[in-house]
């Protein structure tokens, strides 16, 4: 079961229960893929809406990686998210604003 107090979403690939977090591995590897030059340029391009499906794709995988999952791209792409895309699209933003959360 996934823990938003730990950063962490649940996913459901392929019927099997995933769980997603952002770690700090995590979101280096993002910023590369995503090629932002700092993490905050990263959410702001987010939070401006300019993002594509690759974009979530990324931050879906790096989420899943930072859980545990040893999967890739190409992996997730043959998977089917319980929810369909718009579920995807969730997750990805969950991951985000718990990543970025002002915990204080």
């Amino acid at each position: 079961m996934a823990n938003p107090m730990r950063g962490e979403v649940a996913i459901v690939l392929d019927g099997q229960p995933h769980v997603a977090r952002l770690t700090l591995g995590a979101l280096a590897m993002l910023e590369a893929q995503l090629a932002e030059d700092s993490l905050a340029d990263l959410v702001r391009r987010l939070d401006e809406g300019r993002f594509a499906s690759g974009d979530i794709i990324a931050v879906l995988v790096a989420g899943l990686r930072g859980g545990g999952w040893q999967g890739d791209a190409d992996d997730l792409l043959a998977k089917q998210i319980e929810g369909g895309p718009l579920a995807g699209a969730r997750a990805a933003a969950q991951l985000i604003a718990l990543a970025f959360r002002d915990v204080a």
